[in-house]
């Protein structure tokens, strides 16, 4: 899925991750960034004419697991 994407929104998905590898999954730093529900985040990496968002959730606080479950066009993201 990830090589499919265009080149400038890989890049930003790599920054988003590193981003939350290094200060946690709350990224309100990037644009449209909100809350989806119980420990559910999104953002938008492009915007224009496709946008493409990523949706991530929280899967354990302790361990601290973070799992993407969208990078796409905001047409086709799951809310």
């Amino acid at each position: 899925m990830i090589p499919k994407l265009p080149k400038s929104v890989r890049q930003s998905l790599l920054l988003l991750l590193r981003e939350i590898e290094i200060s946690g999954p709350s990224r309100s730093n990037w644009k449209n960034y909100g809350k989806l529900g119980k420990n559910m985040y999104h953002c938008h990496i492009k915007k224009g004419q496709p946008t493409y968002v990523v949706v991530w959730e929280i899967r354990d606080k302790q361990i601290k697991i973070v799992e993407v479950t969208y990078v796409g066009t905001h047409e086709k993201s799951p809310y």
